[in-house]
Parts: C-alpha cells; structure tokens; sequence
C-alpha cells in the first residue's frame, strides 16, 4: 500500500516517509526515521522539517491517486475523514496548523482545532485496516496493493 500511494503522491510533489524501517521507502522518496511514540509523533517530526505548504496522506490507502491529491492540496487546510471517523489526509498550507490529534474521532478534533474544510475524495476515503477491507476494495486497489492481495490470495 505505501508503494502505491507514494507512486501516487511523487506525481504531485516531493514525498517524506517516516518510519521505523527505511528498507521500505520507495524509490524516489525521501526518509525520516520514526521517532516513536505514534502517528502523531511521526507526523509532527516529518512536519519539522517542512516550511511550506504540506500534505499528510496516510500509507494505508491503495486507492490514492495523483488526481485525489492535488484535489486535497487545492483544498487549503482541509482534511479528508475515514468512514470510522478518523483522519486519513491533511492539507496544511501553514504546517503549524499541525496538532497530534490523531485517534479515533480525531476528524472532530482536527475540525475543533482549526478551520479544517471536510473534503469527499472517495480515493482518499478508502482506507485499509483488515483483510477484510482488502477483499472489498479489491477492484479500486492500486497495482502494487493488487499485486500482492493476488499473490496472497
């Protein structure tokens, strides 16, 4: 899945990883280690290092394409809100706007802490956290996250 959303994603701009293992970067992104502590952590660290205006798109969203994030970064501050409530991409034009509010029903509290637009972008809206949801998505999948269901199925 984080092929797939960072192939999307270099088609718009210069892409940051943060994680834990950077044997898993794709070619052509930049890396950040994970400094610990969670999603929030992690995005505040990559955030440190911005000084423009930033998208957060979370790697769990094969159905990411460059057209969904361009929509997400013509937004302004926006964020775009999972079925569940929580917060799959961020549109920061000022990245201090930036809070670790990440958790369940952290859409409400992004939308408590500044004027964040709710923005409907289906291909950011999907986003994966079971096998199950792997399954349904299946036909919207990007070819790397279809590659594997394929091999694994």
């Amino acid at each position: 899945m984080l092929g797939d959303v960072v192939d999307a994603a270099l088609d718009v701009g210069r892409v940051l990883v943060v994680t834990d293992d950077l044997v898993v970067v794709p070619p052509g992104a930049d890396a950040l280690r994970d400094p610990g502590g969670g999603l929030g952590e992690a995005v505040a660290a990559a955030l440190a290092t911005v000084h423009e205006h930033a998208l957060v798109v979370n790697a769990d969203l094969p159905a990411a394409t460059p057209a969904a994030i361009r929509a997400l970064a013509a937004a302004g501050l926006a964020l775009v809100e999972a079925g569940d409530g929580t917060t799959n991409a961020l549109s920061l034009p000022d990245p201090t706007a930036f809070a670790p509010l990440y958790g369940p029903g952290s859409a409400a509290r992004f939308r408590a802490h500044a004027p964040f637009a709710t923005l409907h972008v289906p291909e950011l809206a999907i986003d994966v956290d079971t096998l199950e949801d792997l399954q349904r998505l299946a036909p919207v999948l990007g070819p790397r996250t279809r590659a594997l269901v394929a091999v694994h199925a």
